[in-house]
């Protein structure tokens, strides 16, 4: 990678063009504009993982970024349920859910009466045929909940830094998002961009007609070079360097983690023929999604000029291997850090390509996390944790729920939906019955924290009403709280705590709690005169979107109300 400012003289050329002073040069109080925002989200991304292993790292990725950006070591997301759209919406948005609407991978639709998948919309279908609803395979269920394989932002609820972005520009700015997940690549393009995603059943990047009606010709050839089964068919994820270097180059073979065949649970794992099934699957649950991601970034930046005229372009990309590695293998293992240890060249390669293409002198970088991850709890039981796995459907429902028969002469038939981490009651059968909404919500409440693992239930009617308060975790709950989405209870695990049954694959690890190992994501802004600083008062990552918005002059996304981080501002 090219020096970071190659030379003086190349930054001063990069004038504001205004009519008032077409020659002047930019002063400390008026930096350039740059040419473009690059906005990069790393899925379950905890916030000690860019320097857990940064001893084997090279110095063009998250060396980089750690050194010559402002790096808050201390931020969280203050959301209670850390999912994937939760946390990229709130990065986009700077709202939280209770304002930009997505309080969940899925929600409970009251209208049609059924679990909602966060963008699905059956008004605007995949441009490429056989596509289908793309469902996860086994290891995220939540996309099993998709009706269609409409996707669109609709149901984001406030605009993004990227909308505001067009809006400025008088829709001069290009905007793209890419991500191996629909979600992680909708929500970061927002309403005015353009949405890439990788699809599992069709094997190559999507999008939808809400976006085109159809594919730019750059992307039929690209996805017409079959280029995942011509890189991966029949090979293998390897380790990168010499196992006996690895901080975790014993834990090859734990008995948490997840097996799926021919992939495995130990060095090195099979991707198997590229006609075989599970393939795309399990691309994506290796460095391998992350490479494919990459590679089409980059066709994306070349084939639609991002960032080659006087007008901010954005650029969206979100890498979402280390969640599905986090997830089957667990945090503390060595397919874990060799992920880490991939992704580092991945995000180098990344870098080093925006520097030659637009210039990191002429680039704004915003790098963070949708969410942190836990350790699994049989690895920290061997650390004195007296923790486990969370297990509703061994729970004596019918005895825990008698106070609710007792009191109101019908039990469990309340509740119509459990959608961790919101109890959805039978609202029409509490009406029929001439009950009162919040005082059966109070009861059921009073009646989970009684079960294993349950740490807190919270009524959805306390929080509308303003009734809880007075602890961090309580705050999290409000700021997950949206009247016409959220459930009518909601369930906090203790800490470490978790549901690991996804539709009977045992996974060694799930997030989506509001304790720390959760919350904590690394917040790097970087690029663009931004001057390095290392800051450690704690910060929100609703502060993400509006910090991006004073640097390019723009107004802030309509449900931000996040800070804007100061020591970003001065640039030189």
């Amino acid at each position: 990678m090219k020096p970071f400012f190659s030379s003086i003289a190349g930054m001063l050329c990069l004038g504001f063009g205004s009519a008032v002073a077409q020659d002047a040069k930019p002063t400390p109080d008026s930096p350039s504009k740059p040419k473009l925002v690059l906005q990069i989200t790393v899925d379950q991304l905890r916030g000690d993982f860019p320097t857990r292993f940064l001893d084997r790292m090279g110095e063009g990725g998250f060396r980089w970024l750690l050194e010559n950006g402002v790096v808050y070591k201390n931020a969280h997301h203050a959301h209670a349920n850390t999912e994937t759209i939760v946390g990229h919406a709130t990065l986009a948005t700077g709202a939280h859910p209770s304002v930009h609407g997505m309080v969940g991978n899925v929600w409970f639709d009251r209208q049609s009466g059924a679990l909602t998948y966060n963008i699905e919309d059956p008004r605007y279908t995949i441009l490429t045929r056989g596509a289908g609803v793309d469902q996860d395979q086994e290891i995220d269920p939540t996309q099993r909940v998709a009706k269609s394989d409409g996707r669109s932002p609709a149901a984001i609820l406030s605009s993004t830094f990227s909308d505001e972005l067009a809006i400025h520009t008088a829709g001069g700015a290009k905007i793209f998002g890419v991500s191996v997940k629909d979600r992680g690549a909708v929500s970061m393009a927002g309403h005015a961009g353009k949405a890439f995603w990788f699809s599992k059943s069709a094997g190559e990047f999507v999008s939808s007609n809400f976006y085109y009606e159809e594919y730019p010709d750059w992307v039929e050839k690209w996805n017409a070079q079959q280029y995942p089964a011509k890189r991966y068919g029949g090979k293998t994820w390897n380790l990168l360097l010499d196992q006996s270097t690895y901080l975790f180059g014993d834990r090859d073979d734990q008995k948490w983690e997840t097996t799926m065949l021919p992939f495995g649970r130990t060095f090195p794992h099979r991707f198997g023929a590229a006609d075989g099934k599970g393939f795309t699957t399990f691309l994506t649950l290796s460095p391998a999604g992350d490479e494919l991601t990459l590679e089409f970034a980059k066709a994306l930046v070349e084939n639609e000029q991002v960032g080659q005229d006087d007008v901010t372009d954005y650029l969206s990309v979100s890498f979402s291997s280390t969640d599905y590695v986090g997830h089957l293998f667990g945090a503390s293992s060595l397919e874990a850090e060799d992920n880490l240890l991939h992704l580092d060249r991945t995000i180098a390669d990344l870098l080093s390509f925006i520097d030659e293409k637009v210039g990191l002198e002429n680039t704004i970088i915003a790098f963070s996390a949708d969410h942190g991850g836990p350790e699994v709890p049989a690895d920290l039981n061997q650390h004195g944790f007296e923790v486990n796995y969370v297990h509703p459907e061994k729970w004596e429902k019918e005895k825990g729920f008698g106070a609710l028969k007792k009191r109101f002469g019908i039990g469990q038939d309340l509740i119509r939906e459990y959608a961790h981490p919101y109890l959805y009651l039978d609202r029409e059968l509490i009406a029929e019955k001439g009950l009162d909404l919040a005082e059966v919500e109070e009861v059921v409440a009073d009646e989970l924290v009684k079960f294993e693992g349950v740490a807190l239930a919270v009524s959805s009617t306390a929080l509308s009403k303003g009734e809880v308060s007075g602890t961090d975790v309580i705050e999290a709950v409000l700021h997950n709280h949206h009247p016409k989405r959220s459930g009518d209870v909601y369930v906090v695990f203790e800490p470490h705590w978790f549901i690991n049954d996804f539709d009977g694959l045992s996974v060694a690890a799930t997030h989506g709690s509001p304790w720390r190992y959760d919350t904590f994501v690394p917040v790097i802004f970087a690029g663009a005169g931004i001057q390095p600083a290392k800051i450690y008062r704690e910060i929100k990552t609703t502060a993400v979107a509006p910090t991006l918005s004073a640097l390019i002059e723009t107004k802030s996304p309509s449900g931000s109300f996040g800070e804007i981080l100061v020591e970003v501002m001065n640039r030189r």
